[in-house]
């Protein structure tokens, strides 16, 4: 009789099983790297903030000049703040202030004016010239402002533009048309069928231009206005270099406060300094977070398309 039912078959042994390492999930790695980059960023925010907390700590300074034996005064007071609005033959804020806000008024109006148009002439025309124009200008503004300030110098001081608010204004609303690239990424996004539709019903381009393209680009406008008024608010270089007479009335609000860090004049005028710095970025900072919401759409829309 066979012994094949009597013979038992060997079942192969089976390794013992061993799981895989579970992967990260992703969420979790992208909960560390945020972290990681909050606090980057909150380091950045803090070493950035130390000169301007000290600024503000030293405008309530009772001293009058330069305290560095410690970070925050000694003595507190507002006394800086009252002596900054009583003028004198070195402190004269109020008319610096006023010369700063009178030429950065004017300088949005001319210069938002002319980077519209321009936008809207790169952005809408077709003509041949059109591509080197654009290409010229990207290069024009590779290079520095100050590389001409010598050449524009002696040429506003022939025609006798210098040491008066004309010729900074000039300055300033002169080269504004080539700061058209971003208003043009925006108007490249307008609907083209409406410019049809308003030339179908007989609107020339400055029917278009003002009541299509205009009333649809809040955003960039509001940027374009932003940047016209902080140019000459924040400009120290041109501002110095055209209004270098002795008539401190003449000055803008940067060339004047810093007249008062001359060496004879720091130990009893740095006080009233940082008051006048602190006063200077209040109406930008409130300029900026009330325009905050259109300056960011502007910059994103405009950024599309170039």
């Amino acid at each position: 009789m066979s012994n094949e039912n009597n013979v038992s078959v060997m079942e192969p042994v089976k390794a013992p099983e061993t799981k895989a390492p579970k992967a990260p999930r992703r969420g979790h790695r992208l909960g560390g790297s945020r972290v990681g980059h909050n606090i980057l960023i909150a380091i950045l925010c803090v070493i950035w903030l130390i000169p301007i907390v000290w600024l503000v700590c030293m405008s309530f300074s009772a001293n009058d000049g330069m305290d560095t034996s410690s970070f925050f005064p000694k003595q507190w007071s507002l006394d800086h703040y009252v002596r900054l609005f009583q003028t004198n033959s070195v402190n004269q804020f109020p008319r610096w202030f006023m010369n700063t806000f009178k030429i950065a008024c004017l300088n949005c109006v001319i210069c938002t004016c002319f980077v519209l148009m321009v936008a809207y002439a790169m952005s809408f025309g077709k003509f041949k010239a059109r591509k080197p124009l654009m290409n010229v200008a990207v290069m024009l503004n590779l290079f520095p402002g100050v590389l001409t300030m010598i050449a524009i110098y002696f040429l506003l001081k022939q025609f006798g533009l210098t040491n008066n608010h004309y010729g900074l204004l000039m300055v300033y609303a002169g080269a504004s048309g080539l700061g058209y690239l971003i208003c043009k990424g925006f108007f490249d996004t307008v609907p083209r069928a409406l410019c049809e539709a308003a030339r179908i019903d007989g609107c020339n381009e400055a029917k278009i231009f003002t009541h299509i393209v205009i009333p649809t680009s809040r955003p960039i406008i509001v940027y374009t206005i932003i940047n016209a008024f902080l140019a000459p608010w924040m400009d120290f270089v041109m501002a110095k270099m055209i209004l270098n007479s002795g008539d401190s009335s003449m000055y803008t609000v940067a060339v004047g406060l810093y007249a008062m860090l001359e060496k004879s004049l720091i130990n009893r005028y740095f006080t009233i300094f940082c008051c006048g710095g602190i006063l200077v970025s209040i109406p930008i900072a409130v300029l900026f977070f009330i325009m905050q919401k259109f300056y960011v759409e502007g910059v994103t829309a405009g950024s599309v398309k170039g």
